[in-house]
């Protein structure tokens, strides 16, 4: 999977679509190979982009779980102190 695309489900406040869209545009790009498609193929892309979207919203709509929301915030702050680690502080 591409380590851009990240976890969506079970976080509060819940996806938003733009985190929806960006995620099946950095699956679109990582699966087609290319960041930018020509003219000729641009149709083709922004309406995978766009299916994908939709499929991702409505798995995400679908999805039960019992767990708690994980906090984003908390989240983000336990990914920098784990590139503290890995990277050394900047």
């Amino acid at each position: 999977m591409c380590r851009n695309i990240r976890t969506l489900h079970n976080f509060e406040p819940h996806a938003t679509t733009a985190e929806v869209e960006a995620a099946a545009l950095q699956y679109v790009r990582k699966i087609s190979g290319s960041t930018k498609p020509s003219r000729t193929n641009e149709e083709a892309f922004n309406c995978a982009v766009h299916e994908i979207a939709h499929a991702t919203q409505h798995l995400l709509d679908s999805l039960v779980t019992h767990a708690p929301a994980r906090d984003r915030g908390e989240e983000a702050a336990k990914a920098k102190a784990r590139a503290a680690v890995r990277f050394g502080a900047a």
